[in-house]
């Protein structure tokens, strides 16, 4: 089984079938390197690319699952993200979450939405309602509305 080091101190090994299928885009040589160790398509241009590494900010060191999660989430949500927007849109990997999550389910409560998205209904942060707030900022109030305590994607 090859093993490839992600920076100094921290060694993977991993599955060589783990990306295979999936294109992926990066600007940088490091990464390049390990999503062909990892089987998957290089392309040349993001918008022929299922993912583009450039725009998700990945820190290291990262886990074997951690990367394969982040990459199965985000080629998920860029398919739904083309079906919603008709073009490729940059988001963050949260407002990419929201978005996908919303669209998939027809439409969740906050405590729903924040529980899908790994945080305790009870926790005080407001990263979910500023996401939500940036989205609505982006693409009009109307993209998501709450309908009586029900968030739903509305229209662009």
């Amino acid at each position: 089984m090859p093993v490839f080091l992600l920076d100094s101190l921290f060694l993977i090994d991993y599955s060589v079938s783990m990306l295979s299928g999936i294109r992926i885009f990066s600007s940088d040589k490091y990464w390049q390197r390990i999503v062909a160790e990892l089987n998957a398509t290089l392309v040349q241009d993001s918008k022929f690319a299922d993912i583009n590494l450039d725009t998700l900010n990945l820190s290291l060191p990262i886990s074997l699952i951690e990367l394969k999660s982040i990459m199965l989430s985000v080629s998920d949500g860029d398919a739904v993200l083309k079906k919603i927007f008709d073009k490729p849109v940059n988001l963050s990997p949260l407002q990419t979450q929201i978005v996908v999550k919303l669209y998939k389910s027809g439409g969740m409560t906050a405590d729903e939405l924040k529980i899908s998205l790994g945080y305790d209904i009870n926790a005080t942060t407001h990263t979910v309602e500023t996401a939500i707030y940036s989205l609505r900022k982006l693409f009009g109030h109307n993209f998501i509305i709450n309908d009586e305590g029900i968030f739903k994607i509305g229209g662009i």
